[in-house]
């Protein structure tokens, strides 16, 4: 990384948000990956807008994480700029007939956030782990919801501007948004419309959904969700189950026995072992039931 970015990023942030090859194991559920060539902590709009029109000016390239939850980060680490959301960028109010999130925040901390407010509807999502910003850009869902049936509005910055975009313009389809066309967008904050509640009926709701989820799901090890996407037929996790892979192996790397839609980390696997091992299901199952499965992790 050339000394003069560097130089130039001291002068927008303190020197305690910047980091220089910064693992990211520490900084993604999968806990495998490199390091980032340089890793920022940015707190508020004024800055994230600073620094990423200071990395278009000098050509490096940048990409923004939350939970850092349906990541697959290179064994080598990344080259440019991870910026990490925080602060102001990773919290929740209520504006008028709306909340307001960051994109940095958490599923669970704003669906906490709508218990104490009262808010029903993203109950669903309260065991989604990601953060707003990664679940908007995907679209993320759970047990029969997902974010475009609660978000009214999203806060983008594009070419060096924030913009805002309505639930339409959002283009929102299957694990799909109109920002995963954009080059360099990055989502800043989401208003959610929801409808008032009761505090002792959401919170049941999100206990008997956490249930349900822990049951049926290797939350005891380390992994970035469902690995494939819903193929146009049944379910990757029947798919992979019916070709007989389930607990199938590749260095530390496995096809939890308890849920087969779930390539976890048992016994630190590295991004080779993950990429290996979604190739292999992918050409077994393709070979037994003629369906091709895409990974939904995003591989950096």
């Amino acid at each position: 990384m050339k000394s003069r970015f560097v130089e130039r990023l001291q002068n927008i942030l303190c020197g305690e948000a910047i980091f220089l090859n910064e693992d990211l194991k520490a900084h993604t559920s999968f806990k495998i990956g490199g390091p980032a060539e340089v890793f920022l902590e940015i707190t508020d709009i004024s800055d994230l807008l600073k620094v990423t029109n200071l990395c278009k000016e000098e050509g490096v390239g940048f990409f923004v994480i939350g939970n850092g939850s349906n990541l697959l980060v290179n064994d080598e680490g990344v080259e440019g700029v991870i910026i990490h959301l925080t602060g102001k960028l990773a919290g929740a109010r209520i504006e008028g007939d709306v909340i307001r999130a960051g994109a940095g925040l958490s599923l669970s901390a704003l669906a906490a956030f709508t218990v104490e407010e009262e808010y029903t509807g993203l109950e669903f999502a309260s065991g989604i782990p990601g953060s707003v910003g990664g679940a908007v850009y995907m679209n993320a869902g759970a047990y029969g919801g997902e974010m475009k049936d609660v978000v009214a509005g999203v806060y983008i910055i594009i070419d060096g501007e924030l913009k805002y975009f309505t639930n339409d313009e959002m283009e929102f389809s299957y694990r799909h948004s109109k920002v995963s066309k954009l080059n360099n967008a990055v989502i800043v904050a989401v208003d959610f419309k929801l409808t008032k509640g009761k505090k002792e009926e959401i919170q049941a709701k999100i206990d008997d959904l956490n249930s349900r989820r822990s049951e049926k799901q290797p939350l005891e090890y380390p992994s970035a969700g469902s690995t494939f996407k819903r193929p146009e037929t049944g379910y990757a996790s029947q798919l992979i189950e019916e070709a007989g892979l389930k607990g199938t192996r590749v260095g530390g790397a496995e096809v939890s026995k308890k849920h087969s839609g779930f390539i976890i980390n048992v016994d630190n696997a590295t991004a080779r072992d993950v990429k290996e091992l979604i190739a292999y299901v992918q050409k077994v199952v393709e070979e037994k039931s003629g369906v091709k499965l895409y990974p939904e992790v995003k591989m950096l």
